[in-house]
C-alpha cells in the first residue's frame, strides 16, 4: 500500500484529528481543497498542452490573440480529451465499486492512485525519476508501479516541461524561416529600418491558416500522449 494512503488513514483515524472541533476540521478540509487545482494541473496533460499552445501563439506573433481565457479553455478541454481514458478507468475500477459498496474508501483511493501512477509512469523519463529518487535518498523500486508519488510527480512535471519545450522549438522553426526570408528581402531592398516582424506577421498567419495549424497542433498534442 502506498505511503500516501497510509498517511491519509493515519490522519483521519488519529486521536488528534478526532479531538479537533468540527469547525476546525471543516476549515482544514477546505484548506486542503485549495491544493486540488494545483494537483490536477501537475498530474494531468494540462501543463504540456498549455505551454505548447502558448508557444504557438508566440510563434505566430499574434500578440494576445487568442486571449488567455480562450487558450486556457482550449487547454482544459484538450486535457479532458487526453485524460478521458484514465478517468474512465478510475470510474470503472474504483468509483463504481465504491458506490456499490464493493470497496471501502481507502481501497478505492488506492486503486485510483495506482491507475494515475500508470499514466504518470508512461509519460515520465526514467532519468528524471532516478534523479528525484537519488535526491530523496530513496531506494530504486523493484517494480515501476512501486515508485512513490513524492518522486514520481516532480519527475513527471519536469518531463512534461522538457517535452513541451521540444515541441515548442519544432513549432518555432517554420515561422523562424519566414522571418529570415522577410528580413533578407527587406535588406536586399535597402529597407533596413523597417521591422521585419511587421511584414512577416501576416505571412505567418497565412501559413498557419493554410496549414490548418490548430488541427495539426491538437493532433500532435493528442498523439504525444499515446
Amino acid at each position: 500500500m502506498d505511503s500516501s494512503a497510509h498517511l491519509l488513514q493515519q490522519i483521519t483515524e488519529s486521536s488528534a484529528w478526532q479531538t479537533l472541533p468540527q469547525p476546525v476540521q471543516v476549515a482544514l478540509f477546505l484548506g486542503a481543497l485549495t491544493l486540488v487545482p494545483a494537483t490536477l494541473v501537475c498530474t494531468t496533460a494540462f501543463t504540456r498542452i498549455l505551454i505548447v499552445l502558448a508557444f504557438v501563439r508566440r510563434a505566430v506573433t499574434s500578440q494576445d490573440i487568442p486571449p488567455n481565457l480562450v487558450l486556457i479553455g482550449l487547454a482544459m478541454f484538450l486535457t479532458w480529451f487526453v485524460m478521458a481514458p484514465v478517468w474512465e478507468t478510475i470510474e470503472r475500477e474504483a468509483l463504481r465499486p465504491y458506490l456499490a459498496d464493493e470497496l471501502d474508501g481507502l481501497s478505492a483511493c488506492q486503486k485510483s492512485a495506482d491507475i494515475l501512477r500508470d499514466f504518470l509512469l508512461r509519460q515520465t523519463r526514467r532519468q528524471d525519476i532516478a534523479l528525484f529518487l537519488h535526491l530523496a535518498n530513496l531506494p530504486e523500486p523493484e517494480e515501476p508501479q512501486h515508485t512513490p508519488f513524492r518522486a514520481l510527480i516532480p519527475a513527471f512535471i519536469i518531463s512534461e516541461l522538457k517535452t513541451a519545450f521540444v515541441m515548442g522549438f519544432l513549432i518555432y522553426l517554420p515561422f523562424l524561416l519566414v522571418d529570415l526570408v522577410v528580413a533578407s528581402v527587406l535588406t536586399g531592398m535597402g529597407m533596413v529600418m523597417m521591422p521585419p516582424v511587421m511584414i512577416s506577421a501576416p505571412f505567418k498567419l497565412l501559413l498557419f491558416v493554410l496549414a490548418d495549424g490548430w488541427s495539426l497542433v491538437a493532433r500532435a498534442l493528442s498523439l504525444s500522449f499515446g
